[in-house]
């Protein structure tokens, strides 16, 4: 029954704080004609620096103007993919139209060493051998990686896939409980299943449902700490997981973004106190002489 919830589940990406990232790793024909796009703009622009080069620098000494096309060639070629991706966070032309963007293997944004990395092995990959280790590489590799991803440690993913419902609303209380999980046990397939639960729970008997959401919500617990306080529903004790994996995500990618709006939700039939025998972590004393009003 279980097995009937389970579709087909994203590829994952680790972050450093041991959350996992559920991200749709960018296929092969969608990069090409990205890498297409970039490869125009390019010409165009090469074309066009040759034409100034032309008109300007030939009647200069023969030595000096072959090194400034030269040089000019390798600043186009390299630095129009470092200088786009550094500054759009792993976004070139090409990418933006294709809705694909490059990403450390982390999960966190790109960064200019990453970048030009890239570069410089696209330079050798794609110019010089016309793409052909980049697509034998990508081929062989399970996330579709080039030669210049697998020296950089980045990875491109497609911010067009398919859309998710929305997280789960956190329990009001459970947000204390939810705020000292440790996740990295949790797998992401048990994300999922959990996840497409709750979103096809109303369609079940109640019966069915409550089986399912003991069964699940006993495989989850046994992969969090601390365990869920006694006597909570395991629907609450789901949604709690998911809202919590799903806000430590925003806050990996987004450390500097504003906080995401608050979702309002009718209050869990339950008193939003912690049960009798939770622990709850007090806080520390202070030492600044000021006294809390009672």
């Amino acid at each position: 029954m279980l097995v009937a919830l389970v579709d087909m589940v994203p590829e994952t990406v680790v972050t450093g704080d041991a959350v996992v990232l559920d991200v749709q790793i960018a296929q092969l024909p969608v990069r090409a004609v990205g890498a297409l796009i970039d490869l125009a703009v390019v010409m165009i622009g090469y074309v066009i620096g040759v034409l100034l080069w032309a008109a300007t620098l030939t009647q200069f000494d023969e030595a000096l103007s072959a090194a400034v096309l030269i040089i000019f060639t390798v600043l186009v070629i390299v630095g129009y993919p470092v200088v786009f991706e550094t500054a759009t966070r792993g976004r070139s032309l090409g990418k933006m139209a294709m809705g694909l963007r490059v990403v450390s293997d982390d999960g966190g944004p790109e960064r200019f060493r990453q970048a030009l990395f890239r570069g410089l092995a696209g330079f050798i990959e794609i110019f010089t051998f016309m793409g052909g280790p980049a697509v034998i590489c990508s081929l062989i590799s399970p996330r579709g990686k080039r030669i210049g991803d697998v020296f950089a440690g980045t990875v491109v993913i497609s911010e067009r896939g398919p859309k998710l419902p929305p997280p789960p609303v956190m329990p009001p209380a459970l947000a204390w409980w939810a705020a000292s999980l440790e996740l990295s046990a949790l797998t992401p397939d048990q994300a999922e299943l959990a996840r497409q639960f709750l979103a096809r729970a109303p369609e079940l008997t109640p019966q069915v449902r409550n089986e399912m959401a003991y069964r699940i919500a006993t495989d989850i617990a046994a992969r969090v700490s601390p365990p869920p306080p006694p006597g909570v529903p395991p629907q609450y004790v789901l949604a709690a997981v998911l809202a919590e994996r799903h806000r430590r995500e925003l806050a990996r990618l987004r450390p500097s973004g504003p906080p995401p709006p608050p979702t309002s939700a009718a209050p869990p039939p339950y008193p939003a106190t912690p049960p009798p025998g939770a622990v709850v972590p007090k806080a520390a004393p202070r030492t600044d002489g000021f006294v809390p009003p009672s």
